[in-house]
C-alpha cells in the first residue's frame, strides 16, 4: 500500500492589520471635549463670582461674633449694606429709614412679621445705640439674632431687590 503524501502549499501565514490605534481623534471625540472643557470653565468662573459676590457677607457673619455694643452692631450692618447697595443711598439712611431698608431687603420667605423686624425693634435700637443705660443681655441677644439673620438672607441681595437702591436704577429714573 502506498502512503499518502501530505499536499502542502508553500503558503505565508496570515497576518491581519493592526487595530486602529486612539489617535488621531474623531471630530466628535474633539466636540465632547471642547464641550466638557466649556462646562468646567462655565462653572469655575460661576464659582468665583460666586466666591466674590458672598465675600462681604462672610466677612460680616465672622465680624458679628466680635461685636461687643448694638453700636458696633449697627456699624457692621451699614458696612456690609454699603458693599453690595448703591452709597449714595445707603450712606445716607438714619433711624426709622434705616430700619425700614433692613425689613425691605430680606426675602418674601424670611421677612419678619410686624413683630419680629427691625421697625418693630426700633425703641430697642435707640435705646442701645443712645441711651446711657445700654441693652439688658436678652435684648442684646435679640438684636445680635436680628442682624444674623439679615446677614444671612438679605446678602447678596437678589436683582429684584438691588435694583431700586442702584445707580443704574437711578439713572433710569432720571429725566
Amino acid at each position: 500500500m502506498a502512503t499518502p503524501t501530505s499536499n502542502t502549499l508553500p503558503l505565508a501565514d496570515i497576518h491581519l492589520q493592526t487595530a486602529p490605534g486612539i489617535w488621531p481623534l474623531a471630530w466628535g471625540w474633539w466636540l465632547v471635549i471642547a464641550a466638557t472643557l466649556a462646562v468646567i470653565i462655565m462653572i469655575v468662573m460661576w464659582l468665583r463670582a460666586r466666591a466674590k459676590k458672598t465675600r462681604a457677607q462672610k466677612e460680616a457673619l465672622q465680624a458679628l461674633n466680635a461685636v461687643t455694643s448694638l453700636a458696633d452692631m449697627n456699624a457692621l450692618l451699614k458696612r456690609a449694606a454699603l458693599s453690595y447697595f448703591d452709597r449714595e443711598h445707603v450712606a445716607g439712611l438714619t433711624g426709622a429709614a434705616w430700619l425700614r431698608f433692613l425689613d425691605e431687603q430680606l426675602p418674601a420667605s424670611k421677612e419678619a412679621d410686624g413683630k419680629h423686624g427691625f421697625s418693630a425693634h426700633q425703641d430697642l435700637w435707640q435705646k442701645g445705640i443712645f441711651s446711657k443705660e445700654g441693652l439688658s443681655d436678652s435684648e442684646f441677644a435679640t438684636c445680635k439674632a436680628l442682624t444674623e439673620r439679615w446677614l444671612k438672607h438679605a446678602l447678596p441681595p437678589k436683582a429684584s431687590r438691588a435694583s431700586s437702591y442702584t445707580s443704574a436704577a437711578k439713572e433710569e429714573n432720571h429725566v
